[in-house]
Parts: C-alpha cells; sequence; structure tokens
C-alpha cells in the first residue's frame, strides 16, 4: 500500500552488562534512601534468592527479580576482579 508512511526507527540496544549494573545501581540506591544497608540487604537477597530481602520502595524488588542470580554473580565477579 503506498500510503503507508517510510521512516526510520530507532531502537536503544543495552547489552546484558549495562542492564545489570543499571538495575543494580538502582536497587541500591532505593535501598540507601530506605534507612536500609544496601550491602547486606544484597548479599542477603544473593545468597538466598528471597527477594523479601530488597524493599518494594522504587520498583526495586521487581527489577532485582529480573536478573539471574548467577549470572548476577558473574557480572559481579568479573568487575570485582577488573578492577
Amino acid at each position: 500500500m503506498q500510503d503507508e508512511i517510510d521512516y526510520t526507527r530507532k531502537f536503544k540496544v543495552v547489552d546484558k552488562h549495562t542492564e545489570t549494573k543499571e538495575i543494580l545501581q538502582t536497587v541500591y540506591t532505593s535501598l540507601q534512601l530506605k534507612g536500609y544497608n544496601p550491602i547486606n540487604q544484597l548479599v542477603g537477597y544473593i545468597l538466598s534468592e528471597d527477594p523479601t530481602y530488597i524493599t518494594n520502595y522504587k520498583n526495586a524488588r521487581s527489577l532485582i527479580c529480573k536478573l539471574d542470580r548467577d549470572e548476577l554473580l558473574r557480572e559481579l565477579l568479573m568487575s570485582y576482579l577488573e578492577k
């Protein structure tokens, strides 16, 4: 059909590493704003995979549940060893 509009679509490409980092930063900030110790809460979550370690504030719990725990540990370890 000739009446269709021809335009270029732009897609935002975000790699898995960047997405993981953004989610962790958001969750960390949410925990901090609610008065929790973010490191202790994240460690508790990673060890137990119990989402109640993460606050619902600013959708942090839903965000952290998007990440595969094994992949999260892998990313954290790689980041730690690169420094």
